[in-house]
């Protein structure tokens, strides 16, 4: 026997909600979305032309999209076709892959990408979720949608707009000794601009003219002849202007390009090359990628951010100005890895927000290590004198005060140092192990005050328990992101170019990470929920049995009614087991109401 099925029947379309399981992630994405205020969507209406697809059921099916792993445009447009969460968030409706791909760059998307974070993380607040005591940022390299051999690199650019320079200068020069051009005002003749190496382009192209005017003119072979090979050392001149004039625009438009990077890809200028962590070929090769920064805290990212720079040092004060303006008020402590320390971060964290570091610096753990405490030739283990201002070596000698040094790097930020040095190291026994100064040069020290004692508070934090066992959840807490989003989520590579496109997709990927993770705690919490309810109605019903059982020995019925009462007492609990699967019912009530139907069984007996 088979259960019926057949084709032919008509049957009525089905509200598609009544499919979905109870806590799918269709049910999360709409939560999400609708949460955003009507005010945010302001940026997508139009008054003319044919009416757009809402914005919110465009953000609802890519949203929904990737949470299945569905980055393509065009496979999105096939779950909208046989998906029954994408039909419903979608209602039937069917845009295209074009749409779909337009709606997802869209420079508006990036403000309802900050809503649903904001919104999010209320969510997470507001049902205790989250701490808010601390966030923890680290970040990691995504590699761009661009070719890996269209490189460009910055030292090869300066140095051929070097030699550019220094060729058009001399350039310049023969023409005017062989007096092919006139000379032209220059405001540094050993450097052209591209405007002089207009002028003289412009020089050489009149000449160029009036060689073939007189030639048109002439009807002299020879004559013609001579003019023709008089004509040809300013043609060439010409040629090499012209291109001297379209190399110098291209050096100029890469160097704007570069910005503060090394690097750029031609397929994606706002692709770095970075040393990425899949380095099959063990040959430190490098790929286009973005620096992808995030904050995160119960395991959800909270903010996020891009960046075209491969370290972290740089990137760490920039990223919190865009959490306090975009997403939400900094909590006391911001915890990083030794990525991140740096006496310019210190710094900010400490004196500017007034915040708390737990950031570790580069040589922490290195200092932690035993073969670091009893090296004798490391100058923190070296005896200081306040008063007379010297450090003592191993070998008894004084490293006194010398001068004050002050360092500044290319992003303009200074460093003051105070300089040590020994008198005399030349008949030094430990000298070799002691420095790696050259032959007549004595060990120097530059010793950085302020950084010193940053590093102190950094590992009296650490050492305490309270503040270590915060920083002790770094790794368990941001690294598993990471890895959600790049394991499971199979997210590896961005499938957009420039950085603002690239940036709305990882927003909707860090969402998509939270959407499931939520998801997967809600259903979680139902299901224990439901086992404990279940455990606790059997327990229940246990109670009232062996109360039922109890009285019914020591009552005495009438003769014969003994099994009548047994009879009474199994039909009641089979129907109270039916009705407590149709309908929620509490504990308590269920007992009251056995009970009562015992006392009553009881009295009619």
């Amino acid at each position: 026997m088979f259960k019926h099925y057949t084709m032919c029947e008509v049957v009525l379309p089905l509200d598609l909600e009544r499919k979905l399981p109870e806590n799918d992630i269709a049910f999360t994405v709409n939560h999400l979305v609708e949460s955003i205020p009507d005010e945010a969507f302001d940026g997508f209406r139009r008054e003319t032309g044919h009416p757009a697809y809402h914005p919110r059921m465009m953000m609802k099916i890519i949203l929904c999209a990737y949470t299945q792993s569905v980055f393509s445009g065009r496979k999105i447009e096939s779950l909208l076709q046989d998906s029954v969460r994408m039909m419903w968030l979608a209602q039937d409706y069917q845009p295209s892959y074009r749409t779909i791909n337009r709606f997802r760059v869209n420079p508006h998307v990036k403000e309802l990408l900050r809503q649903c974070f904001v919104q999010f993380r209320s969510q997470l607040v507001q049902e205790k979720v989250i701490e808010e005591e601390a966030i923890f940022i680290d970040g990691t390299k995504i590699e761009a949608n661009a070719n890996k051999f269209t490189f460009v690199w910055r030292k090869s650019t300066e140095k051929y707009s070097t030699q550019l320079v220094e060729r058009s200068a001399q350039m310049y020069e023969e023409l005017l000794e062989q007096e092919i051009i006139p000379a032209i005002e220059l405001e540094n003749p050993e450097a052209l601009s591209g405007e002089e190496l207009t002028k003289v382009a412009e020089k050489l192209d009149e000449k160029v003219q009036e060689y073939d005017r007189r030639i048109e003119a002439s009807d002299d072979t020879a004559e013609r002849k001579q003019l023709r090979s008089e004509r040809k050392a300013p043609k060439q001149y010409r040629k090499q202007v012209n291109d001297f004039i379209k190399r110098k625009s291209k050096y100029q438009v890469d160097m704007e390009i570069f910005g503060d990077r090394n690097s750029y890809s031609k397929t994606d200028h706002g692709a770095t090359f970075m040393r990425m962590k899949d380095d099959y070929m063990k040959n430190g090769q490098l790929k286009p990628g973005y620096n992808v920064q995030l904050a995160t805290e119960g395991q959800y990212a909270l903010a996020y951010d891009v960046f075209p720079n491969p370290t972290d040092t740089r990137t760490f004060i920039p990223f919190l100005d865009k959490i306090e303006r975009d997403f939400f008020e900094l909590p006391d402590y911001i915890v990083a890895d030794a990525g991140y320390g740096s006496e310019q971060n210190y710094d900010d964290v400490v004196n500017n927000r007034k915040r708390i570091p737990l950031i570790t610096y580069n040589h922490y753990r290195k200092e932690k290590q035993k073969k670091y405490k009893q090296d004798p030739y490391q100058v923190a283990h070296w005896d200081y004198d306040a008063e007379g201002d010297f450090f003592t070596c191993p070998n008894n000698r004084k490293l006194a005060f010398r001068y004050l040094s002050e360092r500044c790097d290319k992003f303009g930020f200074k460093r003051h140092y105070r300089v040590y040095e020994c008198d005399d190291c030349t008949a030094c026994p430990l000298r070799a192990e002691c420095t790696k100064a050259k032959e007549g040069n004595n060990r120097k020290i530059y010793y950085n005050e302020r950084w010193e004692k940053q590093k102190a508070y950094t590992q009296q934090l650490l050492s305490e328990k309270e503040t270590g066992k915060i920083y002790g959840k770094r790794k368990i807490d941001v690294e598993p992101v990471f890895g959600f989003l790049k394991a499971h989520l199979c997210f590896t590579r961005f499938s957009v170019r420039s950085k603002e496109k690239v940036e709305n997709e990882l927003g909707f990927a860090f969402m998509a990470v939270n959407i499931r993770k939520f998801t997967a705690r809600s259903a979680s919490i139902v299901r224990n929920s439901k086992n404990i309810r279940s455990k606790k109605i059997s327990v229940t019903i246990f109670l009232v049995t062996e109360i039922f059982f109890v009285s019914e020995r020591s009552y005495v019925p009438l003769s014969g009614s003994s099994n009548i009462c047994f009879y009474c007492w199994s039909f009641i609990l089979s129907e109270f087991l039916q009705e407590i699967s149709r309908v929620r019912i509490g504990y308590r009530h269920i007992t009251i109401l056995l009970m009562h139907e015992l006392f009553i069984c009881h009295m009619v007996e």
